[in-house]
């Protein structure tokens, strides 16, 4: 079996050399481990270290394209390169790499198609009181949305199999922590969560600047997901939003005409609540139809990608191999 480690990177010169020298040469299960790099329009020196430290891969996205589709088109270049087992991990050196084997295990043990580190929140001290119940909260959140248990959704330190990494479609720019896990879990991959280490990182995240920011960014990307995977079932909950108080206005209405005074109460409002949950229920049966043929659209594209390894990359207008 062959593992592939990729690593986005964006102005990391600091850290790369420590984060490569830190990961595994040899794993039980694994007869070649390699390293790709996604360099995501870097300005320093990032690539030259990580040639210099003998990274075996180097994908650069020719400008920087945000951590989403970065990750995205790392996955889409290691099926590419034959990889059978994925590994996502942090140019930071965040995530403690003695972990990787923990991380592949139920992939290989076929136990799971996509694995996810949970972080100790709560004895990192990096983590101050308020960013832990947020993380608490968002993945509660994801959990709901995506039906899944896994407690911690914002980490990036991940192993996927070749399958469930072709069948994996980013959509949002900022990050894919939350739709991946929405999406497989609305796909039905089946996923898991092992307990990893981290190592203590002096610089604050690149991802957000404020953590309001991230948090309103977040919960557009649950609902945008949410909505694009179980469209029928947003669009009816608005329709049941709008069609209950329709409900209270016409058991009101028929109150007045039962004792014999029903003329000029409300029926325009009645009706205008009814039409809104019909239009809704309508939207959301329009919705499911489109999400069923962007389905077909993504199991076409995984069986392409499956299908492409080895293949030559053609696409050069947004992203380049340096070194292969």
């Amino acid at each position: 079996m062959k593992l592939i480690i990729q690593i986005p990177a964006l102005n990391e010169e600091g850290t790369i050399a420590e984060t490569l020298a830190a990961l595994p040469k040899s794993m039980p299960g694994f007869e070649v481990i390699e390293v790709l790099l996604i360099d995501d329009g870097s300005t320093d020196d990032t690539v030259d270290i990580a040639r210099t430290a003998g990274v075996d891969h180097v994908l650069s996205m020719g400008t920087n394209m945000g951590l989403a589709r970065a990750f995205a088109a790392g996955l889409e270049e290691a099926i590419r390169l034959g990889a059978d087992v994925i590994v996502n991990t942090d140019a930071d050196n965040q995530y403690c790499a003695d972990d990787i084997p923990a991380l592949v295990r139920p992939i290989v043990d076929n136990e799971a198609q996509i694995v996810v580190g949970a972080r100790p929140i709560k004895e990192n001290e990096s983590f101050s009181p308020l960013k832990k119940q947020l993380q608490s909260l968002g993945s509660w959140v994801v959990r709901r949305a995506s039906g899944s248990d896994i407690p911690d959704a914002p980490s990036g330190f991940r192993a996927y199999s070749r399958e469930a990494a072709a069948r994996l479609c980013v959509l949002t720019t900022y990050t894919y922590t939350l739709e991946t896990i929405i999406q497989a879990g609305r796909k039905r991959i089946p996923m898991t969560s092992v307990p990893v280490r981290v190592n203590k990182v002096e610089r604050p995240s690149r991802l957000f600047r404020s953590m309001g920011g991230y948090i309103r960014r977040s919960i557009a990307t649950i609902l945008r997901v949410f909505v694009l995977y179980a469209p029928l079932r947003f669009f009816l909950m608005l329709a049941g939003v709008t069609a209950l108080p329709a409900l209270v206005v016409i058991a009101r209405f028929l109150w007045f005409v039962a004792n014999g005074d029903g003329a000029g109460h409300v029926q325009s409002l009645v009706l205008a609540g009814a039409l809104m949950a019909m239009i809704f229920f309508a939207v959301g049966v329009l919705a499911d139809l489109i999400a069923a043929n962007r389905t077909l659209l993504e199991d076409n594209r995984s069986r392409d990608l499956l299908r492409n390894e080895g293949a030559p990359r053609t696409d050069r207008r947004r992203i380049r191999v340096i070194k292969d």
